[in-house]
């Protein structure tokens, strides 16, 4: 009897309930402002998550930067150069909270008005942010990540599972790629929204298959994984242009909208180009024969600077002629060459560009790919498009170009052409990318592939003369996650640095 009258009690409470929720529902809907949406269209959505997830690029290549030598610090014993690891607050941080958190809400609300072009966007990005997390951190979250406060320490998902996951997204989105622009409530180009192709679909399906191929080619060192006839095929539906490349285009508008390694920024005043990076420029890190070849990249990268500084070392008395042989990143002095007059370093453009996937990236894969496959000549005609490509990005004479291409330091035929002619010139061709660190990880820094790398002045003893394979888990991370952010390395806490990452063990 007690439970028949509560029951009763209940669906009285209930009927009450409910007329009281709509009497509510229809008071508020008074302050409802249709101008105003609570939940932010697509389109204003996606330009925060393709810059702010573009920005992660130069959050971890402030370090990484280093770490590769293509640049140094200006003043001895920079602790970049010489391997002093941090727990970093970004890029790991930014890459949630900024970035990626916000591609879930995107990808519902396109889901839910039919947009399909904006959530095979939002795939596309959260794999490209994720797949640039995973490669400086190794193990991340995200099967548990993106839930808010329902879930403040979320596990750590293995590489092997991340690496897993990026390719299941970007097959998803290509799916949606494929969608007619009539399935289509709203186009990618809404408002300005696609800051990286204006609203070209093809393009974004093109980017996708590109992630797909260069992920995959990380893989080098699993035989049991690496395939690289897969690769090449990705890579057929990728980029195969510089029109197509992926990048955000800086302007001059506000100083936050300029690059972020330009002048007006000033993020880049301490430091000066590597040496070894240098030393590609002029011949001398580069084929035998051709120590007095000067890439004609020289002048437009570095304009100006004769030598570059050798890591760790810094400027001084020892470096010699530091008045006309070394410059900052900076430098638009035309004393070497003294024709045609330089206005500025390429990548210092206030308005220049951020690459994030470019053809010149993609056809150094595909020459790897080829190589390793035994395809020699498709190996060489990609390495020869590679230069070719990246030439043409910096604005190269055609003139100055063919020269080159005869030049020493180019592999003059398919019989020529070795794995270190690939990776040398995609090392000149990805400067400032963090695709170079994942690269010469997985050629363990070799001397043999990098002609003249070697080890800073004063290496922290820590690294036990090793490179650093990895960034330290992210500072929050250790505040309010450390359970599952140490969890990978056991306790191994002296040596994270040295301990290499899934992808690249055998």
């Amino acid at each position: 009897m007690i439970q028949i009258m509560n029951k009763h009690r209940f669906l009285s409470f209930l009927v009450v309930g409910v007329l009281l929720l709509n009497s509510c529902n229809q008071f508020l809907d008074i302050n409802t402002n249709p101008n105003f949406p609570e939940r932010a269209a697509p389109s204003a959505m996606l330009p925060g998550i393709i810059g702010n997830g573009a920005q992660q690029y130069f959050f971890g290549l402030l370090w990484s930067a280093h770490f590769v030598q293509n640049v140094a610090g200006r003043v001895a014993n920079n602790g970049r150069d010489q391997f002093f690891l941090t727990n970093l607050a970004n890029p790991f941080n930014d890459s949630y909270f900024r970035a990626a958190s916000n591609i879930p809400p995107m990808i519902q609300t396109a889901q839910r008005e039919g947009s399909p072009y904006y959530v095979g966007a939002g795939k596309t990005m959260m794999a490209l942010i994720l797949g640039h997390l995973t490669d400086l951190h190794g193990d991340i979250p995200y099967s548990q990540a993106f839930q808010g406060g329902a879930n403040y320490t979320p596990e750590y998902d293995t590489q092997e599972q991340i690496y897993a996951a990026l390719q299941r997204l970007l097959d998803e989105a290509i799916v949606e790629f494929n969608k007619p622009a009539s399935a289509n409530l709203r186009p990618l180009s809404d408002r300005g929204a696609d800051i990286f192709y204006n609203g070209n679909v093809a393009n974004w399906k093109r980017l996708a298959f590109s992630l797909k191929a260069r992920h995959l080619n990380h893989l080098s060192k699993k035989a049991m994984l690496y395939n690289p006839n897969d690769i090449l095929r990705f890579l057929d539906s990728g980029i195969t242009s510089n029109a197509q490349d992926a990048q955000l285009q800086f302007n001059l508008t506000q100083d936050a909208l300029t690059n972020g390694w330009g002048t007006r920024r000033n993020n880049m005043a301490s430091v000066s180009f590597g040496r070894f990076f240098i030393d590609m420029l002029n011949g001398r890190n580069m084929r035998a024969g051709s120590t007095n070849v000067l890439d004609p990249r020289m002048r437009i990268i570095a304009p100006g600077n004769r030598g570059g500084l050798a890591n760790g070392q810094g400027e001084s008395a020892a470096t010699s002629s530091l008045a006309t042989d070394f410059y900052g990143v900076y430098n638009s002095r035309t004393t070497f060459p003294p024709t045609p007059p330089d206005t500025a370093a390429w990548y210092a453009r206030n308005d220049g560009v951020l690459l994030i996937v470019t053809n010149a990236e993609m056809r150094f894969i595909e020459a790897e790919a080829a190589f390793r496959a035994g395809n020699r000549m498709r190996a060489y005609t990609a390495y020869i498009a590679g230069i070719t490509a990246h030439c043409n990005k910096l604005g190269v004479p055609a003139a100055a170009l063919a020269e080159y291409l005869r030049s020493a330091s180019v592999a003059q035929s398919a019989g020529d052409l070795q794995l270190r002619d690939i990776m040398q010139q995609k090392y000149i061709a990805t400067f400032l990318h963090p695709e170079t660190w994942v690269d010469m990880r997985r050629m363990d820094f070799s001397a043999d592939v990098y002609t003249g790398f070697a080890q800073p002045f004063n290496p922290n003893r820590d690294l036990q003369g090793q490179f650093p394979r990895r960034f330290l888990p992210g500072q929050m991370e250790l505040l309010y996650n450390p359970v599952n952010a140490n969890r990978e390395f056991q306790g191994n806490t002296n040596f994270i640095g040295i301990i290499p990452m899934w992808w690249d063990r055998p």
